[in-house]
């Protein structure tokens, strides 16, 4: 019984003393308000994104860097959609003005009226 409690009172020792005193990293932790989650500047591509990692805290992940991560593909997904948009466009005037040349502006048949 007594090497029982013995082992038990040690790994709780153990523990205690793990928790404090982390992993025995001779890193020393990044000032206040930076991280060392990383994404480029633009282009961000999928592989950017299974890259990304985030420090984790007490009760999960550092919400500064979720959320900076959100934050910054949802930009990148505002200025794609954007552009995306604009080419669309862009490539509707030049059918339409390409339509209008040839002669064909008058409005397409309706297939369903016979």
């Amino acid at each position: 019984m007594y090497l029982v409690v013995l082992i038990l009172v040690s790994t709780v020792l153990f523990g205690i003393a793990s928790f404090l005193f982390g992993r025995g990293e001779s890193l020393p932790p990044l000032p206040r308000g930076t991280t060392a989650t990383v994404l480029p500047s633009s282009g961000v591509t999928g592989e950017d994104v299974e890259a990304v990692k985030f420090t984790q805290v007490l009760r999960g992940y550092k919400t500064s860097e979720v959320d900076w991560v959100l934050d910054r593909l949802a930009a990148e997904l505002d200025q794609l959609r954007a552009e995306l948009h604009s080419a669309r466009v862009a490539a509707g005037w030049a059918e339409a003005s390409a339509g209008y040349r040839a002669g064909a502006h008058a409005a397409p048949a309706d297939p369903d009226v016979g």
